[in-house]
């Protein structure tokens, strides 16, 4: 038969034992009990702290926040909880784990427990439980997920867009467009004589001009704007809100500052060129594809008429029926 003496001290090794931080508090919030895990993890003298404040001992704590979750605790009877997701920890405790993460406390987990005595006094015990790898695993795998959708919308090459993601903005930007009876145009730019640089210089060299004009094409554009890779050496840029005038004058822009740029590669200078194709969403277009369509037309019309130039959709269109 267990005595009332056997059972506090059963009670009192399983608490210190746990690999749990276990704390109890009073109705007025005084710690009256805590265990060994506390103890090792704060360093604190027992005797100091108990019947002082949990807010003295531990003046880290979020007082409002905490004064309200324990009152509730108290006032209905039931128990509560805060997660490291919610709060990664409440009590600034080391870890031992400085090798495994970049946190300089432990993660946890706090669940708070009311307590009735027959002397109707009420008390709350607070459970902390290390999850310090949890946290660490959960945010190692957050960032690989988040890494494997980036690499899924990036261009190994050019480091950007590819043309599935691309494709998939434009369809977007179309559908805003056609909703909100917003202005949409499109540019669709080739690098020119691209076959005749791989095939003096190499495919590596072909490969640096390919990042290189990327890099300097996107440092010529708006936040807004959606720039991808559409196949080969071949780009597009999707210009959200944009008219065609404002289109072509990009469009020449980069024309121009590509023109005029140095490559360096193995102590030789590059100079490339690109042929650009603009076109405006007509209020007459169904579908997107209808966009890539023009713009394309109007690509080939400034390869037809020289290279190194801008020409846009609404030129190729009147020319058309003009000579029709």
């Amino acid at each position: 038969m267990l005595t009332e003496s056997m059972l506090k001290q059963i009670n009192s090794q399983i608490a210190n034992q746990l690999n749990t931080g276990f704390l109890v508090v009073d109705d007025e919030f005084n710690i009256v009990m805590w265990n060994r895990f506390l103890q090792v993890h704060t360093d604190k003298d027992t005797a100091r702290i108990i019947g002082q404040s949990i807010f003295t001992i531990f003046p880290e704590l979020p007082e409002r926040w905490l004064t309200r979750k324990l009152t509730s605790v108290l006032q209905l009877n039931t128990p509560s909880f805060c997660s490291w997701q919610q709060r990664h920890h409440l009590f600034e405790l080391p870890h031992t784990r400085p090798i495994t993460t970049d946190s300089e406390f432990m993660a946890q987990n706090c669940t708070f427990l009311p307590i009735e005595t027959d002397c109707a006094q009420k008390y709350i015990c607070i459970l902390i439980e290390d999850v310090t790898d949890v946290c660490h695993y959960q945010g190692q795998l957050q960032k690989t997920l988040e890494e494997l959708a980036q690499m899924s919308r990036i261009d190994g090459l050019t480091q950007i867009y590819n043309r599935r993601h691309w494709q998939e903005s434009l369809a977007q930007e179309y559908a805003k467009s056609r909703r909100h009876n917003k202005k949409l145009s499109l540019i669709m730019l080739d690098l020119d004589h691209f076959k005749l640089l791989n095939d003096n210089y190499g495919h590596q060299c072909g490969d640096m001009v390919l990042i290189e004009i990327s890099a300097l094409v996107t440092s010529l554009l708006r936040v807004e704007d959606t720039f991808g890779r559409y196949g080969g050496e071949e780009f597009a840029i999707i210009l959200p809100e944009t008219h065609l005038t404002g289109a072509m004058e990009l469009g020449q822009r980069i024309c121009t500052s590509i023109a005029a740029a140095s490559l360096n590669y193995n102590g030789e200078v590059i100079k490339v060129t690109v042929s650009l194709g603009v076109a405006e969403l007509s209020d007459d277009a169904s579908r997107y594809e209808e966009l890539i369509t023009q713009a394309d037309l109007a690509l080939y019309q400034a390869k037809a008429e020289g290279r190194n130039k801008v020409c846009s959709a609404d030129f190729v269109t009147s020319f058309s029926r003009t000579k029709a």
